[in-house]
This record gives C-alpha cells, sequence and structure tokens, in this order.
C-alpha cells in the first residue's frame, strides 16, 4: 500500500468509527411508558435519526435539523436542512419547532435527543431581545476571529433561548437522554451544539469577557443581553434532573481506529492527542518538528511510523483566499518541511467539509512545494491569504469525500517513511 493510500484508509477508518448506523442502535433505551419524541441537531443528526427510526420498535414522532446536503430520507420522523456555520431562518424556525415539540410533556415521556457537531448554528433560536440577523453578526465575527470552539459556544450559549441547558429544562418533568457525537476537545457534553440538554457552568460575564477578549464589534442588543439577562439553567437546577447525557461516539476512538489501520499496515502509530487546539499553522510547526525528530533521531519513535492528531485548529483570518483549518494546517506544514524526503501528511474534517468549500481537507507529499511551483504557485504568499484550498486545487491534491453524515472533528496524520 502506497503511503497516500495508506493515509486515506486511516482517514476512513476514523470515519466509520463514529458513523451513526453504528453508534446509534447500542445506546437506545428501553420505550417509555408514555410518548417517545426525537429532536436533535447538527451535522450527523440527520443520519442519527435515520439509525434510531430503524432501530426502534414502537411509534415515533419529532423533528431534527441538519446542514443542506446532510438530509437522510426518513418515514416516521422530520428532517429539515439549515445553515451552517452562520445560521438563517431554516434554522431558526426549526428550532422553534423543536423547542415547542417539548412542551407539556409529563414524566412518562422520553425526550431522545440526538446531538453532533454544528448543532450550535443549526438550533438558532434567539433570546428575547436578540434578532437573528444580531446572532449572525455575532456568528460571522466569531468565526474570523481566532476564538476558540468553546469560546464561540459560551457566547452562542447566552444569546440563545435553546442552547445552554434551556432546551431540557422546556422538556422537564418528561426523560430526557441525549446522545451525542463529540466534536469537541476534551469531549465536554456543555460545549458540544453549545449544550442545550447540559447544565451551563459559564456565565453571562464570561460571554463579555470573550467579546472583550477578541475585540468584537457586536450589536447593541447583544451586549443589552448579556448585560441584562436571566441566566442559563446551571449544575444542580432540578429541571435537569431527569436529564442523561450520553456519549456515543468521539475523537479519540476514531484516532484508535485509524491507529489499527497504521499498526496493520507495519507503520508505527503515535497518538499525539484528541484535543489539540490552536492556530492552524502554530499547530503545524509543532507537527513538523516532531516528524524532523522522528526522522532524523528516531524519536519519539522510529520510522515507519505516523503521527496522529485530533482536535479543532483555529483561524484568525487575514487575507481574502479560500479553505479552512485542515488545509491551511497542510500548507503550513509543508512550507516547515520544505520537500523533506519521506513525510506524508493527511488532514481533513470527518464531517466531509473543510471550511468553505466542498472538500474534507487535503494531502501533502515530499513533492508538494516542488509541484506547486512548477504550477506557477506561491504557497508562502497563498498562506498569508488564508488561501489554501486553491493551492491544493492548482497540483490536485484536494481531499474530497462529500458530507460524511457524522463529525469527530478534525483527523491528522504525518506519516514518516522508514529511510
Amino acid at each position: 500500500m502506497s503511503s497516500v493510500a495508506l493515509l486515506k484508509s486511516m482517514f476512513q477508518a476514523a470515519v466509520d468509527a463514529a458513523l451513526p448506523s453504528i453508534c446509534v442502535p447500542r445506546h437506545l433505551p428501553p420505550r417509555p411508558k408514555g410518548r417517545t419524541v426525537i429532536i436533535g441537531a447538527g451535522k450527523a443528526s440527520g443520519a442519527m435519526a435515520k439509525a434510531l427510526e430503524d432501530a426502534w420498535e414502537g411509534p415515533l414522532e419529532g423533528l431534527v435539523v441538519t446542514r443542506y446536503g446532510y438530509r437522510v430520507p426518513m418515514e416516521r420522523l422530520d428532517v429539515v436542512e439549515a445553515a451552517h456555520p452562520v445560521p438563517d431562518a431554516a434554522g431558526r424556525d426549526a428550532a422553534r419547532r423543536i423547542y415547542d415539540l417539548v412542551q407539556g410533556l409529563t414524566k412518562d415521556d422520553l425526550v431522545l435527543c440526538l446531538i453532533s457537531g454544528g448543532g450550535s448554528a443549526l438550533l438558532a433560536l434567539p433570546a428575547e431581545g436578540v434578532s437573528l440577523e444580531d446572532k449572525q453578526a455575532v456568528n460571522k465575527a466569531l468565526l474570523k476571529s481566532g476564538a476558540t470552539i468553546s469560546e464561540m459556544n459560551t457566547v452562542r450559549k447566552h444569546l440563545s433561548a435553546i442552547k445552554g441547558g434551556r432546551l431540557a429544562a422546556a422538556a422537564s418533568p418528561a426523560k430526557v437522554i441525549a446522545l451525542m457525537i463529540s466534536d469537541v476537545p476534551g469531549d465536554d457534553p456543555s460545549i458540544i451544539a453549545s449544550g442545550p440538554t447540559v447544565p451551563d457552568p459559564s456565565t453571562n460575564k464570561d460571554a463579555l469577557g470573550i467579546i472583550e477578549k477578541y475585540k468584537i464589534d457586536v450589536p447593541a442588543s447583544v451586549l443589552t443581553r448579556l448585560k441584562t439577562a436571566d441566566e442559563t439553567p446551571k449544575p444542580g437546577d432540578s429541571r435537569l434532573a431527569a436529564v442523561e447525557n450520553v456519549m456515543i461516539a468521539t475523537p479519540q476512538a476514531s484516532l484508535e481506529a485509524a491507529a489499527a489501520v497504521a499498526r496493520k499496515a507495519g507503520v508505527k502509530p503515535v497518538i499525539l492527542g484528541d484535543s489539540i487546539e490552536g492556530e492552524s499553522r502554530d499547530v503545524a510547526l509543532v507537527h513538523a518538528g516532531i516528524a524532523r525528530q522522528c526522522a532524523i533521531r528516531g524519536q519519539p519513535e522510529v520510522p515507519p511510523c505516523v503521527l496522529i492528531s485530533g482536535g479543532e485548529t483555529t483561524i484568525t483570518l487575514k487575507g481574502k483566499g479560500k479553505g479552512g483549518r485542515n488545509t491551511e494546517f497542510l500548507l503550513a506544514l509543508a512550507i516547515a518541511l520544505d520537500g523533506m524526503p519521506g513525510i506524508y501528511a493527511l488532514a481533513g474534517d470527518t464531517d466531509g467539509i473543510d471550511g468553505s468549500e466542498d472538500n474534507a481537507g487535503a494531502i501533502i507529499t515530499p513533492d508538494t512545494l516542488l509541484r506547486a511551483e512548477k504550477a506557477g504557485l506561491n504557497a508562502k504568499a497563498m498562506l498569508a491569504d488564508n488561501d489554501p484550498w486553491t493551492f491544493f486545487r492548482g497540483i490536485g491534491d484536494l481531499l474530497v469525500t462529500g458530507p460524511t453524515l457524522t463529525n469527530v472533528n478534525d483527523f491528522r496524520a504525518v506519516l514518516i517513511e522508514k529511510h
């Protein structure tokens, strides 16, 4: 198997380990005495709902909202598509319907909440005094700021009528079981989709601090809300006493699945971590340094070996190019490695979409920079312009999978061949 083929097989194994068709059925609870209401949001929620519908014996009702292009045909449940990462009216209207579905339930009823990454933008029900346009403006500013996913979701929770535990509180006294596919560093359930079923330890003051930290220009209504509004439900809130949050797929499990593929191919896997954060180009420099140490010193592992990592890096947008955090990571990695022989890499978003375009990520090889130069592409200039998608398209090395219908965040693998 070639190095590129091995990297692609590892990426596919990481995706397959988090497929809802495998993860959802094994975590389903017994049927309740009363109604079973299905709600959910996220890039994987459509596939999660399909897996549930196929496995559930008994009546079902409900609605999930997913990203445009991620719809899965179903017979008993409704699926609505909406915009991500900046919310739209379809997401707002779907969130309102979901909120209404959990009203008036009893302790004999069961709410199954299907949550995955992307749910924060898709559950776009603004809090009182905040408009959809206000939320759109804040989302766009956050995405450009370089804030971490935890910081972004802290702000989003406090501008929402449904996030930060408010959805579960509205369903009380019904039993609520949230099945979650984690896309966040550390698998913190309060961060995934901004935790609609999870008590929120953060405060309005925390959200204001993040806005100030990144010097984000927000509408006056947002500042008013954060300075005067009531708080999200906190740990110990009695309305959330009947809530159970279950992690059914995680980045770590996907990294381990990829590691097994490498091991079977005779390549030693080194998992660097499942929760790596920071600027994409800075994370690339660290990975390049470790790869060089392996190639030259045989540390921390003797080649052939592969460095595997997950998490969610960020980009502080300064240019006008196209791309996402994984392609930016790879372009910075290629520049740092400078054509070093025997080192290959793949990075991609496990949901199949990296940033603004239609690719999951890309691939680099030892001759990436040489081929780019022959094609008239200036790697350093394109990195400065945040234009990695155009770079990799120009040399034919984009990784295009289409929607995978799951989401356990970023996958990175740097392969160091034996000398």
